[in-house]
């Protein structure tokens, strides 16, 4: 069972809904199963996740996607096959709705992101 959810975080978890809501909080469940200790905060206006002080990654309801933020560009740059099979921006992967990242790619995002 995740840990309850910051007030503020949960604030922006109850503004969206249907399908943005469920991938949203599918993806938050397995982000805390690889960093079980991350503190949940609002950083740039969406859900963010820190480590140790540092974020590792944040969350972003889109109309079309949810944002998945490593919080360093370069992250995205070690897996040419996660750009190759999402679409990306230089700081963002997109997510399509309904389909949450699997545990293993977020395990190698974060795993990425804490190597810097």
């Amino acid at each position: 069972m995740a840990p309850k959810i910051p007030a503020a975080v949960k604030a922006y978890y109850d503004a969206q809904s249907g399908v943005h809501a469920e991938t949203l909080l599918e993806m938050r469940t397995r982000i805390l199963a690889v960093v079980p200790d991350a503190v949940e905060v609002m950083k740039y206006s969406m859900p963010t996740f820190i480590v140790d002080g540092e974020p590792v990654c944040g969350l972003l309801a889109n109309k079309k996607h949810i944002g998945y933020y490593p919080y360093a560009g370069s992250v995205l740059d070690k897996f040419p096959d996660v750009r190759e099979k999402y679409k990306t921006t230089p700081g963002a992967l997109h997510v399509p709705l309904g389909e949450p990242l699997p545990k293993t790619l977020i395990t190698k995002l974060i795993r990425a992101r804490q190597a810097l």
